[in-house]
Order: structure tokens, then C-alpha cells, then sequence
């Protein structure tokens, strides 16, 4: 593994550590040291062989004649605290001008951008150029209508971050054609 690689995955690791750190505050918001403990083990999990080994699996539906997404899923566990939940976070993969189709998300999700520029529009709202560093929010089951990295040079990832029923997934739903 090169060096901009191991660099990369433990800036990857770094993120979804402060994105637990968030998680687990607003699920235990009277309980800090016990989040901080929970965050430790957590974050530690991510580098032990069971998630160093995790598959790049695909992910949201492509849309025809653009590149499709791919996912890391770098940790699936579940919430202590919020019994029958589990906190999942992945890295989606966006190669230059690659979209997915519409899509739901089986239980909340956030969505915070690692690197380069993405677009994105859920149900009923406008669509949003998102930067490094900018994250979005999205209500279970709502409809994700377009999910895209619109550089035709530069690829794009972002850190999910699931809060969902038990079972780490399926955690895309893909969205039936509309009948003609």
C-alpha cells in the first residue's frame, strides 16, 4: 500500500471518528464520558481485521451512461444505548461524472463530503453543489433524486454515516421506474 494510500485511510478513519463522536453526543447527551468510551472502542474496531477486510461493494443504482458509485463500509455496530439500532459508516466512492439514480435510505442518514464537489437533491428541496467539508442531512425514506459528482476530471467521496434498524443493511433502496 503506498503512502498517499495509508495517509488517505486514516484521514478516512479520522472523519468517521468525528462523525461517531457526533453520534454518539446526541444519543447519550447525559452520559459524556461513557460516549467517549463507546467512541474509543468504536474508532479502535475500525482498525482491527474485521473492518480492514471489509469488500468495496457497489453502490446506489448508476444511471445509464455514467459511472457508478462504489462503497467502503468501514463500520456497522450497534448503539448501545438505542437498542435495536446500529451506527454504519461508509465512504462512497464518486468517479468523475458519475450519478446515481433515485434512491431512499432505509433510516437516517448524514452525509458529509470528503474530497472534491458533489450535487445532490432530495424530494421537495433544491438541488445543492456540496464542497469539502460540507455535509447534508436526510430523513429516513426519503427520496434522493440525483446524487452526482459533476467534474468530468476529479473524482468526489463522501463519509455516510447511517443510524438504522438492525441488521447493517441493505442501505440503499433503489427507486422503481416511473411507468410510462
Amino acid at each position: 500500500m503506498s503512502a498517499a494510500a495509508i495517509r488517505r485511510r486514516w484521514e478516512v478513519i479520522g472523519l468517521a471518528a468525528l462523525s461517531l463522536a457526533a453520534a454518539g453526543w446526541s444519543l447519550m447527551p447525559s452520559a459524556r464520558q461513557s460516549a467517549l468510551q463507546w467512541i474509543d472502542e468504536v474508532c479502535s474496531a475500525a482498525g482491527r481485521p474485521m473492518f480492514a477486510s471489509m469488500p468495496t461493494i457497489p453502490g446506489a443504482p448508476a444511471v445509464p451512461g455514467h459511472p457508478a458509485t462504489s462503497v467502503r463500509v468501514l463500520s456497522c455496530e450497534p448503539l448501545p444505548d438505542a437498542p435495536g439500532k446500529n451506527l454504519t459508516t461508509m465512504v462512497v466512492d464518486f468517479p468523475p461524472l458519475a450519478r446515481s439514480a433515485p434512491h431512499r435510505h432505509p433510516g437516517s442518514v448524514t452525509a458529509f463530503v470528503i474530497s472534491g464537489h458533489l450535487r445532490s437533491q432530495l424530494q421537495g428541496g433544491p438541488v445543492v453543489d456540496y464542497s469539502a467539508g460540507q455535509s447534508w442531512f436526510e430523513a429516513p425514506r426519503i427520496l434522493h433524486m440525483l446524487a452526482e459528482n459533476p467534474d468530468p476530471a476529479r473524482a468526489a467521496s463522501l463519509l455516510a454515516v447511517f443510524v438504522t434498524d438492525e441488521n447493517c443493511g441493505p442501505l440503499v433502496i433503489p427507486e422503481p421506474p416511473a411507468s410510462p
